[in-house]
């Protein structure tokens, strides 16, 4: 018997050395843990690509090996099999969608434990050809709707369509008119028009990765029968499902189109509940961004014209894919100990757990209770120990989460948590000395101090933990203290020294205080202790500690002795009220004062805000006071804000003026059918305030319109046309829904109105057409707008005229003068106001050339009612024809009786030569050789001299009738510049410029003689001297 249980002995001590040896491993050995797993995988039939890879990547020491399986059966990898692995990756070899096409799992093994992963399908993307079928001709009367039915050939997975009109790359665009399902690639034409004949084909795309492949059907033609222009009520062809199956997260989309003349609008509600932000787009399509539970709810898409409506409800129904809200942990338990387990997923439908160890299912058994998310263990065992799964899954997903368990037999062993070796304690304080010792199963403590064993009484306490606690420290209690620890594994023990020492005390304690929020203030405390130690203060604030750096200034240390801790506040605020601790701590022992802090300032935001009792101007709000922060709430305001603005707005109330007592209020003026948000604030004499958290959305009654339209106004368009011009209403003032104008109009002169009844809120203009309309004849109109609940007032009469007409008369009388070589002046005689069929805007001037047709004539316009116009631009010695029509709004009229005009001959092109000068005391005479025309140039009545004393100086201009003049100067002249043309009656001619110097009496050409615009005063003399004073720039 001794020699077996020696044996035994020896072999427990071997298995706890060994088990201690893995257990402190610095390379401690762990099961696979997934870092990439296999995804779902689309993989295009006819792809140049030849494989296939799915990916598989587990952290494990030691390293993991890896096996696949294909729907539940593992599958072989044999030398030449299309399937191999390339580290944990699966690569499929030319893949075929009759062998391949699966649900793929990875399997992660090593010596600690197996893991599978979440399952990724394989599948094959196709798209085949059309039908070589050649389709029907459709054939619709003009104005009638017309669906196009795609019938896409097989494919997977969805498409985009799109339609051809007659040949590629002719698509047709969506513009309201015509819509094309991305459903059912259908094509919907709401109402047909003649540009819409022709021929149709369904162009249909795939989009795989980065492979797109597109195909299209057989042309239908479209032949259209003689136009119907009657108008008809919406009728809704596309509809989407009447129930809507989508996932949390992802984008819905619901289409819906109506046939209808005039083309239908469409517009979209939700039955149950608000538009959501999320929402995007409008008219055909409903898109609703990361749709959530909140989401599902009856929507309804309504398609409306002047003829009436046409509505259809469907459901949108959310569901979800599992989605882990606790997931298992690895764990290290001790042998012979119970665990329990638990995982949790939220999912809809709402999803089943399972349990997997080492990758194979778990069940009920001995030892081991499955029951749903969780999972028992009694009395674990060595066995135990592996890699367990908890698997939860619905119809949408399935998600894995992953656990090593390791199960755990150790003798006790203090090395890595020894007992302190030194205790310092406080005198007359309590010291606790814990006994922790690495061991499993959890060993059993014993203590001793010196050879005395340990057992509770009223000082000495004993936890079931294995700590020891001791109460009312004296001098005697000093000495040493062993740990002995023991379990089925082994026996230890470890020892510590405790040392007794002065106890700390406050001495100064922090005292209450009362201030208003901004104040200062310094709460005090002073402790004495052991001069061999270290003092330390710490502050807490209801029992939060202070963090000093954190405060924002706010808390800062009064003094930097080692026995004083006083505390000051700066700038107080509602927070920092409270019950202040003040703890003064050595490594030994530490006491606390407290004292309370009270911050008066205004109010804290109230609370629970309700909305009742709507109508379509008022409601009552009601709230639960907040905080008074210690100054009694004086009185409350109430803010809204609405769907049109962000900003919040005081709104008026009844009573005006709400006391600090009340907690309801009802407020007024507000607009019908707007959706508002409230909040309220408190305030006392120290201030307004934080604002309550917003009430519910709502959106008050609706009431008939209060406002007239503003903006009446009108005119233009076609002959017997009425145009009506108004601003439309915002929404401000539509009061409700079905919002649209009345229009009332009559002859002015006349007693009968006519009525026209014009919907939606954003219409702002109405078009009469009537044959008896006169051009330009005054109507009477006003202007109301309607909803569901009702009219509103009628706007003041304003007078607007029908479409105007060309001017019916021409004018008379007109003359034309030739002015100078490429000007003349045109005058005539009005047309009279009473034969104008509109406003007379005024009068077009045509001309053109002798020899060319008046419709290649060049045209002048006038403004307003001048009777005569200057035109420029001319060929010299050209003979022009020229005729004057008046013209309005609508157009030009009848032409005038056409006039001849003959324009002059040009200028000379010669400047004057042999320029040359003497002085004679303050006089300086200047001549030059005489220009002669030739025959195809006008002739010469003189010359222009501009003068100028220097490049500062304002010039002159001389006129001369012969080839010389003389120019007076002042005795101190030196120099001057002057240039000299001809003049006659085509014009001015081109100068030439000389530079005069007093000690110089020939002719100093300046070779840029280009006429430059220069400022300059003229004098006007008799002879054959004229001066002229001009104020502005002439251009010679």
């Amino acid at each position: 018997m001794g020699g077996i249980a020696g044996f035994v002995r020896a072999s427990l001590a071997v298995v706890t050395f060994l088990v201690w040896c893995q257990a402190q491993s610095s390379t401690r050995n762990y099961g696979p843990v997934f870092e990439e797993q296999p995804v779902h995988t689309l993989f295009p039939e006819g792809s140049a690509e030849e494989k296939v890879t799915l990916a598989c990547r587990a952290r494990a020491s030691p390293p993991a090996t890896y096996r696949w399986k294909m729907n539940g059966t593992e599958i072989k990898m044999e030398p030449d099999s299309r399937y191999r692995l390339v580290a944990g990756d699966l690569v499929i070899s030319n893949p075929v969608k009759a062998k391949d096409a699966g649900s793929y799992q990875c399997v992660a093994s090593n010596s600690r434990g197996t893991v599978v992963s979440r399952e990724a399908s394989l599948r094959f993307g196709f798209l085949q050809e059309f039908s070589a079928e050649e389709r029907d001709p459709v054939k619709i009367t003009e104005g009638w709707g017309v669906m196009f039915a795609c019938s896409p050939p097989p494919h997977y997975p969805g498409l985009s369509y799109r339609w051809l009109l007659n040949e590629f790359p002719n698509f047709i665009p969506a513009d309201g008119r015509r819509f094309v399902s991305q459903t059912t690639g259908n094509l919907y034409i709401a109402k047909t028009e003649a540009s819409d004949l022709g021929n149709y084909s369904c162009f249909a795309t795939s989009h795989i990765d980065f492979i797109t492949k597109s195909v299209f059907s057989k042309f239908s033609r479209l032949s259209l029968a003689a136009e119907d222009a009657r108008h008809y009520a919406p009728s809704i062809k596309a509809r989407f499902p009447a129930d809507t199956y989508a996932l949390a997260g992802q984008m819905v989309t619901l289409e819906c189109f109506a046939f209808g003349n005039p083309v239908p609008r469409i517009k979209w509600r939700k039955l149950d509940g608000s538009q959501s932000s999320k929402w995007i787009g409008s008219e055909p399509l409903l898109q609703i961004q990361d749709v959530g539970f909140e989401d599902e709810g009856t929507y309804e898409c309504e398609a409306e014209n002047i003829k009436g409506r046409d509505t259809y409800q469907g459901r949108i129904i959310i569901q979800a894919q599992p989605e882990w809200l606790k997931v298992i942990t690895d764990t290290e338990a001790d042998i012979g100990s119970d665990l329990r387990w638990s995982c949790a997923a939220a999912g809809k439908p709402r999803p089943a757990v399972r349990w997997l160890r080492d990758g194979q299912p778990l069940t009920s058994q001995n030892r081991i209770e499955v029951s749903g998310g969780e999972l028992r263990f009694s009395k674990l065992v060595l066995e135990d120990s592996g890699m367990y799964q908890c698997v939860a899954e619905n119809k949408h997903g399935t998600v894995y989460a992953s656990a090593e368990l390791t199960v755990q037999a150790l003798a006790p062993d203090f090395r890595l948590n020894p007992v302190k070796r030194l205790i310092p304690a406080a005198r007359s304080g309590k010291v606790i000395i814990p006994c922790q010792p690495r061991a499993a199963p959890k060993a059993t403590v014993l203590w001793t101090k010196g050879t005395e064993l340990l057992i509770n009484s009223s000082r000495v306490t004993i936890t079931t933990d294995g700590t020891l606690i001791l109460q009312n420290i004296s001098k005697s209690d000093e000495g040493k203290y062993t740990c002995f620890a023991e379990n089925f594994m082994g026996k230890a023990n470890s020892t510590g020294i405790l040392s007794v020492r002065d106890a700390t005390k406050i001495t100064l304690a922090p005292s209450s205080a009362d201030i208003n929020v901004g104040e200062n203030l310094t709460l005090q405390c002073h402790a004495s202790h052991d001069p061999t130690m270290d003092l330390t203060f710490t502050w807490s604030l209801d029992d939060f500690p202070i963090d000093f750096d954190k405060s924002e200034g706010h808390y800062r240390r009064a003094s930097a002795k080692e026995t004083i801790g006083d505390l000051s506040i700066f700038n107080t605020q509602l927070k920092h009220s409270g019950r202040y601790t003040c703890t003064a701590q050595t490594v030994v022992d530490s006491a606390s004062e407290s004292a309370t802090l009270t911050v008066r300032g205004p109010p804290g935001p109230p609370g629970g805000v309700v909305v009742r009792d709507i109508s379509d101007t008022t409601v009552q709000l009601s709230w639960s006071r907040g905080f008074d922060n210690h100054s009694p709430i004086a009185r409350y305001i109430i803010e809204a804000r609405t769907l049109l603005s962000s900003k919040w707005k005081q709104m008026r109330t009844n009573p005006v003026n709400i006391e600090g007592n009340a907690e309801t209020a009802q407020v007024v003026n507000l607009i019908p059918w707007m959706d508002y948000e409230f909040r309220v604030l408190a305030s006392n004499i120290l201030g307004v305030g934080e604002p309550s958290l917003p009430s519910n959305k709502i959106r008050t009654k609706e009431a008939a319109p209060t406002v007239a339209p503003s903006g009446l106004s009108g005119g233009g368009g076609a002959p017997n046309e009425l145009i009506i011009n108004w601003t439309p209403t915002l929404r401000d003032y539509q009061n409700g829904d079905g919002f649209g104008y009345i229009l009332s109009f009559r002859k002015k002169g006349t007693q009968g109105w006519l009525t026209a009844r014009v919907p939606h809120a954003e219409s702002l203009h109405y078009v009469y057409r009537n044959e008896s309309i006169g051009p330009y004849t005054p109507f009477e109109v006003k202007i109301k707008a309607y909803n569901r609940k009702g009219e509103g007032p009628e706007s003041l009469t304003a007078v607007v005229y029908s479409a105007e007409e060309e001017p019916k008369v021409a004018p008379f009388r007109v003359t034309a003068k030739a002015v100078l070589s490429s000007e003349m002046d045109v005058s005539w005689e009005p047309v009279e106001q009473g034969d104008m069929t509109g406003v007379l805007l005024g009068y077009e001037i045509r001309y053109w050339k002798d020899g060319d047709k008046e419709e290649a004539a060049d045209r002048v316009r006038t403004a307003g009612l001048v009777t005569s116009a200057h035109v420029t631009g001319l060929n010299p010695n050209t003979r022009y024809h020229v005729s004057v029509r008046a013209y309005n709004g609508a157009g030009t009229g009848p032409p005038s009786p056409s006039t001849n005009v003959t324009t002059t001959k040009p200028p000379p092109k010669r400047p004057p030569g042999n320029i040359s000068w003497t002085f004679s005391g303050s006089t300086v005479s200047i001549k030059w050789d005489p220009v002669v025309a030739k025959s195809d140039e006008s002739a010469v009545t003189g010359y222009k001299m501009l003068y100028r004393q220097d490049s500062h100086s304002a010039p002159t201009l001389y006129l001369a009738s012969k080839s010389r003049i003389d120019i007076p100067v002042p005795e101190d002249f030196t120099h001057a510049f002057v240039q000299i043309r001809v003049t006659g009656p085509g014009g001015d001619g081109i100068p030439a410029e000389v530079h005069i110097l007093r000690n110089s009496g020939t002719s100093m050409m300046v070779e840029d003689s280009v006429t430059k615009p220069v400022p300059h005063a003229v004098i006007i003399t008799t002879n054959s001297l004229v001066m002229v004073a001009l104020i502005s720039y002439l251009e010679l």
